[in-house]
């Protein structure tokens, strides 16, 4: 562990702070709530935590429409309270990244209200407003331009109206986001976590995008002027040399619109130390498509692999987060986590830093909603085709009492009826659980540096497994998984290979249903 980077060899936890904790018996949860389960985190055996927004915010994104960049949002807690947080976690040798959503503002923001007072006043420049608008589209749906009848303009917004983007050409924008880095590293933040951060810069000139076929507005144009604009990577320097200054800080990003070849382009040692791809989600909202299965997994390991060891940058594994359903939702039937402890095992143990959803240790699933109940914007506007991102942000599951541990008041959403079954409690009492085999892999990724520093060699196997090594020079750990219901055998490498860990009662290389094995080369 002497060489231990926390960012790229430890396992970073995401927390949609309002659904975690509640310490009030408000329904919602907070800071102080967190702050109370930092020891279940800890015995858990995860690094750091990424906390979603939990600033001032009129709910219009449910967070993510910021109208205070360097506040506490009432209902979560106190500054005070979040320096209790740092201080707590890093008792505990846990890191904290922040989630900074700074492409735009929520129209409550004192920034936005000033600009749109008037088209003289000085911070007018500070969004992006034109006479005519252009042909782009929203990514949630409908025209990226918001008529504003005070001053006879249109403002641009890639997301809801109420969330005009931030015009980032304007030096002083620049530096007063730049100033939002400084604000909370000097609270003692470890990292951050950037939200479509290649949305800042648009073209200069706002053209039109050029069409392409597709199915929506937003997916009938090639987005070329819109985001990924050259002016990100001076920006990207800036920004590094800001976080270089500060010990082992850290900044990953959300690739909007990602691919691995964009992801990497943005990713090395004077810009982020990483970025997001979504190998094994397809990152659209609105046409979740998920397949699952040994060969497409191994496609996308091996692309990845390419392409991230082509620019040597350390790539990021993603199974859930606050705006896909959960892994358990999309891979499981039912109940049953055959699927559930294969899609963890691949988070864990595939070359890269793991980013660990909240719940995802107990295999928490979606909950369902009456259209009534939706309370995502892009859910309301197009149910029923799509049912929103509400489903992945339901409460955490404690216990199986009436909210499940989570609040003593009815929660901000319903929590999921499984609960009574499904839940913290019960898992830590069960042996076989996917809490206690989640665990034991986070402690043998600490245990076994070529878990986390090792290299992805792919294995032969029959019809229905996959099967890879963690090597190192001087260790090589081997992983097979059963993905189907028959038994499966496949030929070990040449050596005295020992058992590690197994869900069931295979012998080396002969696997039951569903099995998974890890093994060591003596």
């Amino acid at each position: 562990m002497e060489d231990f980077l926390w960012w790229r060899d430890g396992v970073i936890y995401q927390i949609y702070p309002r659904s975690f904790a509640d310490s009030n018996g408000d329904g919602l949860g907070d800071l102080t709530g967190i702050i109370s389960r930092l020891d279940y985190l800890s015995n858990l055996g995860i690094d750091a935590i990424w906390l979603s927004p939990f600033y001032p915010t009129p709910d219009k994104d449910f967070g993510y429409d910021i109208s205070n960049y360097v506040e506490v949002d009432p209902r979560f807690g106190s500054l005070a309270d979040f320096d209790r947080l740092v201080a707590e976690a890093h008792q505990r040798g846990i890191r904290l990244i922040l989630d900074l959503v700074l492409n735009h503002t929520s129209d409550q923001h004192p920034w936005f209200q000033e600009s749109r007072s008037r088209r003289d006043n000085p911070k007018r420049d500070w969004y992006i407003w034109r006479d005519q608008p252009n042909n782009w589209q929203a990514s949630f749906g409908g025209r990226a331009w918001e008529y504003d009848p005070a001053t006879s303009q249109y403002y641009l917004h890639l997301f809801t109206k109420e969330q005009p983007d931030v015009n980032w050409r304007n030096p002083e924008v620049r530096k007063a986001q730049m100033d939002v880095f400084r604000f909370w590293m000097e609270r003692g933040v470890d990292g951050f976590r950037l939200d479509v951060f290649n949305a800042y810069f648009k073209h200069p000139d706002l053209p039109d995008n050029p069409p392409r076929f597709g199915l929506r507005g937003f997916d009938r144009q090639r987005h070329i002027f819109d985001i990924d604009q050259p002016e990100m990577m001076p920006f990207l320097n800036e920004m590094r040399l800001l976080l270089d200054s500060h010990p082992e800080r850290y900044a990953v990003g959300e690739t909007y619109i990602a691919t691995p070849q964009k992801t990497v382009s943005y990713c090395g040692p004077d810009k982020l130390h990483a970025a997001f791809s979504f190998d094994f989600t397809f990152m659209d909202l609105f046409y979740p498509i998920f397949p699952w299965n040994p060969r497409w997994v191994m496609e996308q390991v091996i692309k990845r692999e390419e392409t991230f060891n082509a620019a040597n940058v350390w790539p990021t594994t993603v199974m859930s987060n606050h705006d896909l359903p959960r892994a358990a939702s999309r891979y499981a039937r039912g109940e049953n986590d055959s699927q559930t402890f294969l899609a963890m095992t691949l988070l864990l143990t595939l070359r890269g830093t793991p980013f660990m959803y909240y719940g995802e240790e107990i295999g928490m699933r979606d909950i369902h909603l009456q259209r009534s109940e939706i309370l995502d914007p892009p859910g309301k506007k197009y149910w029923p085709i799509y049912n929103g991102r509400d489903g992945c942000r339901s409460p955490m599951q404690w216990d199986d009492s009436i909210f499940g541990g989570f609040s003593t008041a009815k929660p901000w959403l319903p929590v999921h009826p499984n609960t009574l079954q499904r839940n913290v409690r019960s898992q830590q009492a069960d042996p076989g659980s996917l809490f206690n085999f989640t665990k034991k892999l986070l402690a043998l990724r600490k245990e076994i540096p070529a878990l986390r520093g090792g290299d992805f060699v792919p294995l032969e196997t029959p019809r229905g497994m996959l099967a890879y090594l963690r090597q190192t020079k001087g260790q090589s750990v081997l992983m097979a998984l059963n993905f189907g219901r028959r038994k499966k055998k496949f030929s070990l490498p040449d050596g005295d290979w020992r058992m590690l860990l197994t869900t069931a009662k295979g012998s080396p290389g002969a696997l039951t249903p569903y099995e998974i094995q890890m093994l060591i080369l003596e």
